[in-house]
């Protein structure tokens, strides 16, 4: 692979041959993704235009939702006009609107998930994760009772949900409670996905509904913004622009990072053969590696395709909450995503650090995320 189209043409053939089962199942009805202009929906949307062009007679009709509140992006602006396809602007607080239709399958991705812009703009990021998860819900219920069923539901939840584990609970499976402020600056995004999972588990439980519960851990790769302002778009800024990576910490908190091809997989496997009021890790369980290994791992990556010479540096957040809540470690078991949904991430870290750094080497210009 040499550039971003390389790139996204083998993640996308990837995507597709390892959910053949699912979209067969999907093909011929109504998919509706909330948020989809954002980092997840970029191959949320991508995989199933490319399953519609290239692997069926009958097609997904997908139908795409976000507030576009930064303008529709170039990637999905390109896909207008595409068969089966619709894009809508529509924020998730207000009432579906009329457009909504019927659908047999909704995924809710509709959400602020970095932390920087999340505690810049905390109520509108409790509103999409509880009033306009409430929306769909009880859209879900009025279709069942007017026996046009939805056969499946995807809340976007969070690894954030555990908080700071304690160490006899990482790696982490579902069952761990969670060690989480409820008042500190990560809040409004960590409490509110915890809220909504109670809203999910119990319209699943009270009305028998197929209501299914994602948990990523620290996905990465083509559609996280450059602007992102998570450490791997941070990273590759500094990279492409020929200057010192930054760290704006001592590296020590440790992570395993999920490719987002491996984790998109996951996500629709949830959909389509998620059980019913449950949630599900998805991730990848290992290497748990510093984010000060990370930067070295970019340091190494971008010598062999950039001839870059440059060194990782230390220094100090101007923003005093910047680590505030800030997990030590995050690893997940994802045990029960392999026997529920036969989910097996492989691509491994030095590949996924190769493809994405050659996506952004293309796509250095974004609006902030």
């Amino acid at each position: 692979m040499k550039n971003a189209n390389d790139v996204v043409a083998a993640d996308l053939g990837y995507i597709c041959d390892h959910l053949s089962q699912e979209f067969s199942t999907m093909s011929g009805k109504r998919l509706v993704i909330t948020g989809g202009a954002g980092f997840l929906g970029y191959y949320l949307v991508q995989a199933v235009v490319h399953w519609n062009r290239h692997f069926t007679d009958s097609p997904i009709d997908l139908a795409v939702y976000d507030n576009f509140m930064r303008g529709v992006p170039d990637w999905l602006e390109d896909l207008r006009g595409e068969n089966n396809l619709s894009i809508e602007a529509y924020d998730v607080v207000d009432p579906l609107p009329a457009s909504f239709g019927d659908a047999d399958f909704i995924i809710h991705a509709a959400t602020i998930a970095s932390p920087i812009y999340y505690r810049k703009h905390p109520i509108e990021t409790m509103d999409a994760n509880v009033q306009g998860l409430r929306h769909l819900l009880d859209y879900c219920l009025e279709q069942k009772e007017k026996g046009k069923p939805v056969e499946g539901f995807l809340f976007y939840s969070t690894s954030e949900i555990y908080g700071d584990p304690t160490p006899e609970n990482i790696p982490t499976p579902e069952t761990y409670r969670g060690n989480v402020s409820c008042t500190g600056p990560r809040a409004c995004y960590d409490e509110s996905k915890r809220y909504g999972e109670t809203l999910c588990v119990n319209f699943a439980r009270q009305y028998d509904l197929p209501i299914r519960i994602a948990r990523p851990f620290n996905n990465y790769g083509p559609g996280l913004k450059i602007t992102d302002r998570r450490a791997l778009p941070d990273f590759a800024r500094n990279v492409l622009d020929g200057n010192d990576i930054v760290m704006l910490s001592d590296g020590a908190p440790t992570r395993t990072f999920c490719y987002v091809a491996d984790a998109v997989v996951g996500y629709y496997k949830i959909l389509a053969r998620g059980q019913n009021g449950e949630s599900y890790n998805i991730g990848i369980d290992k290497p748990e590696i510093s984010i000060r290994e990370l930067a070295d791992r970019v340091v190494e990556t971008s010598r062999e395709l950039f001839g870059y010479e440059g060194k990782v540096v230390m220094e100090v957040s101007d923003d005093k909450d910047y680590l505030t809540d800030n997990p030590n470690r995050r690893c997940p078991i994802i045990d029960k995503a392999v026997e529920h949904l036969d989910y097996r991430p492989g691509i491994q870290l030095e590949e996924g650090l190769k493809r994405s750094l050659l996506w952004y080497a293309d796509n250095r210009e974004a609006e902030d995320a």
